[in-house]
């Protein structure tokens, strides 16, 4: 029997190797959600680098709770704003082997809405 850490690298590599046959040179949108916070990265793979990141731990957003929709929001938001600022309009969503729904899809949204395109 596969155990959950197993099952949750198969489905990250599967959402992985999609993104990997669309990409065609843009860059990736990675989030990573725990049980208290929210982060996301825009990454280069071409370069290897982080090209922008906002998380729900950072000072300006402290004082909210990071683990609701709102503070997704405010995340994709931020995440959107500063990609926009260093030459990033296209992005690859990566949702790590999470659901599409709930606050993964509110950063998404959010994002799009600061300007990012995918």
């Amino acid at each position: 029997m596969a155990t959950v850490k197993a099952r949750t690298d198969r489905r990250k590599a599967t959402v992985r190797r999609a993104i990997k046959e669309a990409a065609t040179g843009r860059a990736r949108l990675t989030v990573f959600r725990s049980s208290k916070h929210i982060y996301a990265q825009v990454i280069d793979d071409q370069k290897g680098g982080t090209v922008a990141s906002a998380s729900s731990i950072e000072k300006d957003m402290r004082g909210k709770t990071g683990a609701n929709v709102d503070a997704a929001k405010a995340v994709g938001k931020l995440v959107a704003q500063r990609a926009i600022e260093k030459g990033v309009k296209s992005v690859v969503f990566d949702r790590g082997g999470y659901l599409y729904h709930g606050r993964i899809k509110a950063l998404a949204d959010a994002a799009r809405e600061g300007g990012l395109q995918f």
